[in-house]
């Protein structure tokens, strides 16, 4: 039987049970499509977050406790005492730290605060912090102005709001010189965040106050301003060759002013752009790996409905395979014949699959869900693996079928009713 011939007895086969090849079809179209928009929708992050960091400037480095503290800080929300503002101070040195510069310590807090035209309570994120942190975190003022110094100083009650936590509070209004109650205390609005594009460490949805206030005020504590704790320290280097020299400087001050001996491990960790960027495109390839793991579950069950209906098919076209065998055909052309209808059905499914998949996946691109944008990339070679992958499910459940098919007795098979 030549190929053409193959195909069109293939096609006339299935247009016989429409509906049922159509079921069968929707199963590999829904995970195709599947694997298509989770890929997508997994690289789009995984390219908004790189490209969020590097956004951040080459010279961009930061000190944060060690993990184990880390750990306690996300879940149980205690705050680090591992550094603290004099760490901040120390790394300011220009003797013993002469390639860093623009130093602005971060301490995360979070709670509720009150709009004052609809009354209503929201929860955000907030960060204490200094006039630094402005052009060290690379982020601009659309209205009013940041942090001064003298707010730090005087421990000031003002508060600088990201542009989404600004409409959720203000709708749209002009906020600047308006009181809010922040954790039940009143601030004063300064300025706005200009909008920042991407997910994660996104300052919209959040606010910021002086890092003093943060920690007197807010969080009700005393002490000197020196021993206040933060969960991180900004800085940058004097230029993107330094880089590695203020790595260097920064491990040496942070040791020393943490007391720490010969033999004693590091109680802090320093990153540097470059190796944020490793540290996420790894975790976010494992995290694009389970969402089309996740994904092609659908595909396996299509699959295992594209075995279940050929079985059906060769019960239901017993007489026709004996009749195809008592004139001449070959155990090898019904094999061939059950696989090339199996192979036709996967390879359609995943075809409509990936033209379904784009679509969503464009049409994903740029929707918000709880204030987060998402970014969808579309890759064709994700396309063509998958058109790949559906094709040889097509292939391996078929085979159960198709071999069933060609062990059939033609005498058996003409008594069949």
């Amino acid at each position: 039987m030549d190929f053409i011939t193959l195909i069109s007895t293939a096609f006339s086969s299935l247009k016989i049970h429409k509906m049922r090849a159509f079921l069968t079809l929707l199963g590999i179209i829904i995970g195709v499509s599947s694997v298509i928009t989770m890929m997508a929708v997994g690289r789009g992050a995984q390219v908004a977050v790189t490209a969020r960091i590097q956004g951040l400037g080459a010279r961009f480095l930061s000190a944060t406790p060690d993990l184990e503290q880390m750990g306690r800080t996300f879940f149980f929300g205690e705050s680090s005492d591992v550094l603290d503002l004099n760490d901040a101070y120390a790394l300011n040195d220009k003797i013993f730290a002469p390639n860093i510069t623009e130093i602005a310590p971060e301490s995360i807090f979070s709670g509720s605060v009150l709009s004052p035209y609809t009354g209503e309570s929201t929860f955000v994120r907030g960060i204490g912090t200094t006039s630094s942190y402005l052009v060290v975190r690379n982020l601009e003022i659309s209205v009013g102005r940041f942090i001064s110094p003298s707010d730090v100083l005087n421990i000031s009650n003002v508060v600088v709001l990201g542009s989404e936590t600004s409409e959720t509070l203000f709708g749209g209004r002009n906020p600047i010189g308006t009181d809010i109650k922040l954790l039940g205390k009143k601030f004063t609005v300064i300025g706005i965040l200009e909008s920042q594009e991407g997910t994660t460490f996104n300052p919209d949805n959040r606010l910021v106050v002086p890092i003093t206030t943060s920690h007197f005020r807010l969080n009700n504590r005393t002490g000197e301003i020196d021993s206040i704790p933060v969960d991180a320290i900004h800085f940058l280097a004097s230029d993107t060759e330094s880089v590695p020299d203020a790595k260097e400087q920064a491990k040496m001050v942070l040791r020393l002013n943490h007391q720490l001996g010969t033999d004693d491990e590091n109680d802090f960790t320093l990153s540097t752009q470059q190796d944020a960027v490793e540290t996420l495109e790894g975790t976010q390839s494992t995290f694009v790996i389970l969402l089309g793991s996740i994904a092609s579950i659908s595909l396996l069950v299509g699959g295992i409905g594209v075995m279940n209906i050929m079985l059906v098919s060769v019960t239901e076209r017993t007489r026709e395979i004996g009749i195809r065998r008592a004139v001449g055909a070959r155990r090898k052309d019904i094999l061939i014949q059950f696989m090339t209808e199996a192979t036709i059905m996967t390879f359609g499914g995943g075809f409509i699959g990936i033209i379904a998949g784009s679509v969503f996946a464009i049409m994903l691109n740029g929707t918000s869900i709880s204030g987060d944008e998402i970014n969808t990339v579309l890759e064709p070679t994700i396309a063509f693996l998958a058109l790949g992958v559906s094709i040889l499910i097509g292939m391996f459940f078929g085979i159960y079928p198709a071999v069933r098919a060609s062990s059939l007795s033609p005498i058996q098979a003409l008594k069949y009713e």
